[in-house]
Protein backbone atom coordinates (compact mmCIF):
# COMPACT_ATOMS: atom_id res chain seq x y z
CA UNK A 1 0.00 0.00 0.00
CA UNK A 2 1.05 3.14 -0.59
CA UNK A 3 2.07 5.90 1.71
CA UNK A 4 -0.47 8.78 2.45
CA UNK A 5 1.45 12.35 2.86
CA UNK A 6 0.19 16.24 2.91
CA UNK A 7 1.18 18.21 0.32
CA UNK A 8 3.29 21.49 1.44
CA UNK A 9 3.78 22.50 -2.29
CA UNK A 10 1.36 25.78 -2.19
CA UNK A 11 -0.60 24.65 -5.18
CA UNK A 12 -3.80 26.35 -4.24
CA UNK A 13 -5.76 24.37 -1.56
CA UNK A 14 -7.54 26.54 0.50
CA UNK A 15 -6.22 27.82 4.20
CA UNK A 16 -5.82 25.65 6.67
CA UNK A 17 -7.14 22.66 4.40
CA UNK A 18 -4.00 20.57 2.97
CA UNK A 19 -4.69 18.22 -0.27
CA UNK A 20 -3.13 14.54 0.06
CA UNK A 21 -1.32 12.60 -2.70
CA UNK A 22 -0.40 9.44 -2.69
CA UNK A 23 2.85 8.27 -3.44
CA UNK A 24 3.84 5.23 -5.63
CA UNK A 25 2.68 3.87 -8.45
CA UNK A 26 0.08 5.37 -10.54
CA UNK A 27 -3.99 4.45 -10.49
CA UNK A 28 -5.03 2.01 -12.94
CA UNK A 29 -7.35 3.59 -15.46
CA UNK A 30 -9.67 1.27 -17.47
CA UNK A 31 -7.42 1.92 -20.56
CA UNK A 32 -4.78 -0.37 -18.38
CA UNK A 33 -7.19 -3.23 -17.59
CA UNK A 34 -5.93 -6.19 -19.35
CA UNK A 35 -8.28 -8.73 -21.26
CA UNK A 36 -10.23 -10.94 -18.75
CA UNK A 37 -10.15 -8.93 -15.82
CA UNK A 38 -12.66 -7.92 -13.61
CA UNK A 39 -12.67 -4.34 -11.81
CA UNK A 40 -14.26 -1.86 -10.16
CA UNK A 41 -14.89 2.14 -10.63
CA UNK A 42 -13.22 4.47 -8.27
CA UNK A 43 -14.66 7.34 -10.39
CA UNK A 44 -14.68 8.94 -13.12
CA UNK A 45 -12.92 12.08 -13.93
CA UNK A 46 -15.25 15.46 -13.87
CA UNK A 47 -13.27 16.52 -17.01
CA UNK A 48 -14.42 13.71 -19.21
CA UNK A 49 -16.57 14.87 -21.60
CA UNK A 50 -19.10 11.82 -21.60
CA UNK A 51 -19.31 11.45 -18.23
CA UNK A 52 -22.73 11.93 -18.11
CA UNK A 53 -23.82 9.85 -20.96
CA UNK A 54 -21.42 6.87 -19.80
CA UNK A 55 -23.56 7.18 -16.61
CA UNK A 56 -26.73 6.47 -18.27
CA UNK A 57 -25.57 3.28 -19.14
CA UNK A 58 -24.36 2.31 -15.95
CA UNK A 59 -20.65 3.42 -16.31
CA UNK A 60 -20.51 4.99 -12.13
CA UNK A 61 -18.46 4.68 -8.94
CA UNK A 62 -18.58 1.60 -7.36
CA UNK A 63 -19.68 -0.50 -10.76
CA UNK A 64 -17.79 -4.15 -11.44
CA UNK A 65 -17.11 -4.53 -15.03
CA UNK A 66 -15.19 -7.24 -16.79
CA UNK A 67 -12.45 -6.13 -20.20
CA UNK A 68 -13.48 -8.73 -23.01
CA UNK A 69 -11.68 -7.44 -25.46
CA UNK A 70 -9.12 -4.77 -26.84
CA UNK A 71 -9.05 -3.50 -30.46
CA UNK A 72 -6.10 -5.05 -32.94
CA UNK A 73 -4.86 -1.50 -33.17
CA UNK A 74 -5.29 -0.20 -29.64
CA UNK A 75 -8.58 2.03 -30.94
CA UNK A 76 -11.40 0.67 -28.83
CA UNK A 77 -12.41 -1.58 -25.45
CA UNK A 78 -14.75 -4.23 -25.39
CA UNK A 79 -16.27 -4.03 -21.46
CA UNK A 80 -19.13 -6.15 -19.63
CA UNK A 81 -21.56 -3.99 -17.40
CA UNK A 82 -23.74 -5.70 -15.89
CA UNK A 83 -26.03 -7.89 -18.96
CA UNK A 84 -24.73 -5.56 -21.27
CA UNK A 85 -21.16 -5.63 -23.52
CA UNK A 86 -20.26 -1.85 -25.30
CA UNK A 87 -17.21 -0.72 -26.85
CA UNK A 88 -15.21 2.28 -25.61
CA UNK A 89 -12.50 4.40 -27.03
CA UNK A 90 -9.48 3.61 -25.03
CA UNK A 91 -8.73 7.83 -24.76
CA UNK A 92 -12.23 7.87 -22.74
CA UNK A 93 -11.36 4.70 -20.57
CA UNK A 94 -7.88 6.37 -19.29
CA UNK A 95 -10.32 8.90 -17.78
CA UNK A 96 -11.91 6.28 -15.62
CA UNK A 97 -10.11 4.79 -12.68
CA UNK A 98 -10.39 1.51 -11.44
CA UNK A 99 -9.79 -0.94 -8.47
CA UNK A 100 -8.66 -4.57 -9.76
CA UNK A 101 -10.87 -7.19 -8.35
CA UNK A 102 -8.58 -9.14 -5.18
CA UNK A 103 -7.78 -12.36 -6.95
CA UNK A 104 -8.79 -15.20 -4.75
CA UNK A 105 -5.72 -17.38 -3.00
Amino acid sequence: MSESKKCSCGCGSAPGKLREYRTGTRPMTLADLPVGTSATILRVLPEWRGRRKFADVGLIPGVELLMEAHAPFGGLLRIRVMDTSMALHRDDAACIMMKEKDAAR
